[in-house]
């Protein structure tokens, strides 16, 4: 029997796909941003073990507001794709029950093999979070290359799967115009990107480092304004995409 390490769920979530979605977040991430505002996600061994029947029990009552707003299930995380196997016969449980499907992933595919294709396979949408074109910004950002996650994007354009692209904007680190260009360079191309979200970076999460006894850098660091926002989104639209903030 297939269980999986959940962190929490969100049974009507709003910003994770569309419609009401009930969100089921992971346990376990390799990925250390700076920002992460789910530290308690990294560590594999901790988290609920559940199975994909007691999952499907908790998200079954919520399918009428599925129907009515469009919305279904998003599996979010920590990093989803850690436990893929889980991940894939919760969504294929989820098609069966007619449930709409989205993958929340950071694209840090380090092999791609046949558990991925079947997790992509009953995957209907994926939010991509990419977070940030130059490799050398990247690594100090999160402590990883971002070559895993340009190629997951590059796998998912080639199969032609439904993406939102979620950009978080970080002053000191992706608020300027260079990155901007990179991204919507990168991206241009890629006509199964439906839009890029904008994510103003926010320090919500920041208390939960100092429960880890760990250092919070980015404690100095401001939301970034407005007009921040609009340069990026018009730096983004420029190269034909469409973006949200």
């Amino acid at each position: 029997m297939i269980t999986g390490r959940i962190h929490s769920v969100e049974s009507c979530g709003t910003f994770d796909g569309p419609g009401i979605r009930y969100v089921v977040f992971m346990q376990g991430c390799l990925m250390r941003c700076k920002y992460c505002h789910n530290r308690d996600t990294w560590d594999e061994e901790r988290g609920k073990v559940m199975t994909v029947d007691e999952v499907m029990q908790q998200i079954l009552p919520f399918k009428h507001f599925f129907k009515s707003s469009g919305g279904g299930v998003t599996v979010s995380g920590g990093e989803p794709v850690l436990q893929a196997p889980f991940v894939t016969a919760l969504f294929d449980a989820c098609k069966q029950a007619g449930i709409h499907t989205c993958l929340d992933t950071n694209g840090f595919v380090r092999e791609h093999n046949e558990q991925i294709d079947a997790l992509l396979n009953v995957t209907d949408m994926v939010l991509l979070d990419l977070k940030q074109m130059r490799d050398d910004v990247h690594i100090d950002l999160t402590k990883v290359s971002n070559r895993y996650a340009k190629a997951f994007a590059y796998h998912l354009h080639a199969i032609r799967k439904p993406v939102w692209v979620r950009y978080v904007v970080v002053p000191g680190y992706t608020t300027d115009n260079k990155s901007a260009e990179l991204l919507a360079d990168f991206l241009r191309p890629m006509d199964n990107v439906e839009h890029v979200e904008l994510l103003p970076y926010h320090a919500i999460g920041a208390y939960k480092w100092q429960q880890y006894g760990d250092t919070y850098e980015l404690a100095n660091v401001h939301p970034p304004s407005q007009m921040v926002l609009e340069n990026i989104k018009s730096i983004l639209m420029s190269r034909d995409l469409k973006v949200l903030i």
